[in-house]
């Protein structure tokens, strides 16, 4: 069947003004709209070359890096401070995986949540995680995500989260994914999975497939491969510096074995070290699945870096975000991807 080509669209307005000087001035903002969702972004051209308080040099860690004895995920306490699986669950109260430990999160957000830890580092700066550590979390999740389907069939609607500093909604320093299972979907799965199955119904192709077609053929957003995960810029931004990784024609997390978690984990410190490059150090990670096994939502990594957690500094999110629902962001997509190709080289 042909394809119905996607929508990549660009406008651009111009504010006018009288500057202090005297002078007329012009300011080009540029609207974008989304392909996959339809919301549409604003890049305020303006302000690329403003200078946000706190990132002349990377922060200096928070003032508890050093502080593990109240922590519960620091060993020895996370035995003793945190919960565990019901055995029918799982046959293990905690999963573990390498230096990986998997248990139910005290505070959950849906019927099945839970918390899997990287390793004993209490606190881990951007873009310096072992690749090991982040590979045998992912793993974990993964363990975890297996089980709930064991016990629960019909709790399909499943994601893997991070919010690496308080600034990226962290509370606690310890590095650690969360991971959720659920019958009830979220507004990002139920958009996406009838967004999907209805571009299928039209033009017989995979959505993010698609996508990643037009991008690996116009070029600028592209940035490069983990193996079979493809990286690029997001388009229409809904984040700052905001970078994709796609997994193209597969569409459940069991169809992964441990060599692909592997190069998902390698995409995802090389998108930390370039938000490190940029003297960030807070991010927000997420991977959604539907596994119902009759879908057509194709596996894609979103990451996009957040203000830093340093005093003064200004959040990322303002009333334009959450009051009018459309993200201003000051860096084009095609500079954010030019800026971090040789971070995927290394």
């Amino acid at each position: 069947m042909n394809n119905i080509p996607l929508s990549f669209k660009k406008e651009t307005v111009t504010a006018g003004f009288i500057a202090p000087s005297g002078k007329s001035v012009e300011r080009l903002v540029e609207i974008r709209t989304n392909p996959i969702t339809g919301r549409t972004c604003r890049i305020t051209f303006s302000r690329t070359g403003e200078k946000e308080a706190g990132t002349d040099t990377l922060p200096q860690p928070p003032p508890d890096a050093e502080d593990t004895s109240a922590c519960p995920f620091c060993k020895p306490q996370v035995e003793a401070m945190t919960p565990r699986l019901f055995p029918e669950l799982s046959p293990e109260p905690r999963l573990v995986q390498g230096n990986s430990v998997l248990f139910p999160n005290l505070f959950p957000y849906g019927a099945y949540s839970a918390v899997s830890l990287f390793d004993n580092n209490h606190f881990v700066e951007i873009g310096t995680a072992s690749l090991a550590s982040y590979t045998d979390s992912f793993i974990n999740c993964a363990r975890y995500l297996r089980h709930v389907l064991d016990y629960d069939p019909e709790a399909v609607c499943m994601s893997v989260t991070q919010n690496h500093l308080p600034s990226a909604g962290g509370s606690l320093l310890h590095p650690h994914l969360q991971v959720h299972a659920d019958r009830v979907s979220s507004n990002h799965h139920r958009f996406l999975i009838e967004r999907s199955a209805r571009y299928f119904r039209e033009t017989g192709s995979y959505l993010f497939s698609d996508y990643l077609r037009h991008e690996k053929a116009e070029g600028v957003r592209y940035i490069g491969k983990t193996g079979p995960w493809e990286w690029m810029a997001a388009f229409a931004p809904e984040g700052f510096f905001e970078i994709w990784g796609i997994f193209p024609l597969v569409t459940s997390f069991r169809q992964l074995n441990d060599p692909e978690w592997k190069n998902l984990a390698q995409g995802v410190l090389a998108a930390q070290k370039f938000y490190r490059s940029l003297c960030r150090n807070g991010y927000n990670l997420g991977i959604l699945f539907i596994e119902d096994g009759q879908n057509y939502l194709e596996l894609r990594t979103v990451i996009m870096v957040r203000s830093n957690y340093a005093p003064w500094v200004r959040n990322d999110h303002t009333g334009y975000e959450l009051m009018l629902g459309e993200m201003a962001t000051f860096n084009s997509p095609e500079e954010t991807a030019e800026w971090a190709r040789p971070f995927w080289d290394a």
